[in-house]
C-alpha cells in the first residue's frame, strides 16, 4: 500500500509543482508583457491564451493533479498517526484552494474579459482593472500551489 501511496504522492506533487510554474510564468513576466501592449493587443492576446489553455493536456494536469489532493486528504485521515499525513493533508488543501480560487476569481474574470470586443471602449477601461484583479489571485494561487508541492515532497520522504 506504500508503494502506491508513494506513486500517487509523487505524480501529485510533480503536478502541483507543475501547475504553480505555469502560473508563476504568468505573474513574473507573461501579464507584464501584455500590460506592455495597447489595451486593445492586449485584451487580444490574452482572449487567445484563455481559449487555448482549454485542452486535454491542461485540463488533465489542473484537475487530475486535484483529483490526487482529493484523494491524498482521504488518505491523510486514514493514517493521521504517521509522519506524513499532516503534511499530506496541508499540501492537497493548498491545491485544492488553488482550484477554488481559479473558479471563484480567475475564471469569472476570464469569462468577464471573453465577451468584449478589444478595440472597445469598454474594454479599454476594463483592461486595468482585469490585470490588477487576475494578478492578485494569480499570485495567491502560484503561492499555494508551489508551497503545496513542497509540502507533498516533505510527505513523499516521510513515507
Amino acid at each position: 500500500m506504500d508503494n502506491l501511496l508513494i506513486v500517487l504522492t509523487s505524480i501529485t506533487a510533480i503536478g502541483a509543482a507543475l501547475v504553480g510554474g505555469v502560473l508563476f510564468t504568468f505573474s513574473a513576466f507573461v501579464m507584464k508583457a501584455l500590460t506592455r501592449l495597447t489595451a486593445e493587443q492586449g485584451i487580444a492576446a490574452m482572449q487567445a491564451i484563455n481559449i487555448t489553455v482549454l485542452n486535454p493536456l491542461c485540463s488533465l494536469l489542473f484537475f487530475g493533479t486535484g483529483l490526487g489532493s482529493l484523494s491524498l486528504v482521504i488518505v491523510s485521515f486514514y493514517r493521521w498517526g504517521d509522519p506524513s499525513a499532516g503534511y499530506l493533508l496541508a499540501g492537497s488543501l493548498l491545491y485544492i484552494g488553488a482550484l477554488i480560487v481559479t473558479g471563484a476569481f480567475n475564471v469569472p474574470l476570464n469569462n468577464k474579459l471573453a465577451v468584449l470586443v478589444p478595440t472597445s471602449s469598454v474594454a479599454a477601461q476594463f483592461w486595468p482593472l482585469f490585470v490588477s484583479r487576475w494578478m492578485k489571485w494569480n499570485h495567491i494561487r502560484t503561492m499555494a500551489c508551489i508551497a503545496s508541492s513542497v509540502l507533498l515532497f516533505i510527505a513523499f520522504n516521510e513515507i
